[in-house]
């Protein structure tokens, strides 16, 4: 007995959906179980029916493909479709997800959607090494907390915080929780405009208002927020040399 794939169609254009839905139909395995036109509607639906396999687009409102992935924690069932070939196919090459470059043919959807079946569960590690390839300096952050969706200009970031398996964002006085670690994040941030100041702690330059002694061996980061943060060592040394 064939086990049916439930499956979420995610594109802003209407013809490429019903493009997809007619393909499908030579597929009677997978049962479509949604539509969405933009990334907040994906990032709701994702995470309310986790279909078992997506068809993603990339260029889209909202929040683009990548960012959808960010923040359901997705790293299964993904076949990405788009009109640009720039997001790094040749990683797509390499590792067991498809990456249909539109205009497709039902052959080509065909070949995508038998590799998908073989590699579902397997293949987390190549969603998550293309969202990072991808994702590496982001113009904003992705944050999904209490059901809800938040995006965050990184310009408007003061400092993040490590809180055990948590990120802590402050920002434009407020702040949320992330599910990531500092150092995942750190690596997503742009050095010119981020630093680590502490094992804990990075800070947005610009958000720094100056550097003071807290004790005779040791400095702090004077926030124009009007937070005070403890500098190591080490993270004196990072940011001496970029200020």
């Amino acid at each position: 007995m064939t086990t049916s794939l439930r499956a979420l169609i995610i594109d802003d254009e209407d013809l490429a959906r019903r493009l997809t839905q007619e393909y499908l139909r030579s597929h009677p395995d997978i049962e479509v179980i949604g539509e969405c036109e933009n990334g907040l509607e994906a990032v709701d639906a994702i995470s309310s029916s986790q279909p078992d396999l997506i068809f993603l687009d990339i260029q889209m409102p909202k929040l683009n493909g990548f960012e959808v992935l960010e923040a359901t924690g997705r790293k299964e069932g993904v076949i990405f479709t788009t009109a640009y070939d720039q997001y790094a196919l040749k990683a797509f090459d390499q590792h067991a997800i498809d990456y249909l470059l539109k205009p497709y043919s039902q052959q080509r959807f065909d070949e995508a959607l038998t590799k998908a079946r073989k590699l579902l569960g397997q293949n987390g590690n190549a969603v998550q090494d293309l969202v990072t390839q991808t994702n590496a300096k982001p113009e904003r952050l992705v944050v999904r907390d209490r059901g809800q969706t938040h995006i965050i200009p990184i310009e408007k970031i003061h400092y993040i915080e490590a809180q055990d398996d948590y990120v802590q964002i402050y920002f434009n006085g407020k702040s949320l929780l992330k599910t990531q670690s500092l150092s995942d994040l750190e690596k997503q941030l742009n050095p010119e405009h981020f630093v680590r100041i502490h094992r804990s702690t990075i800070i947005r330059l610009q958000a720094l208002k100056c550097i003071e002694r807290a004790s005779k061996d040791s400095y702090q980061a004077v926030m124009h927020v009007g937070v005070n943060l403890p500098i190591s060592r080490s993270g004196y040394d990072r940011i001496k040399g970029m200020l």
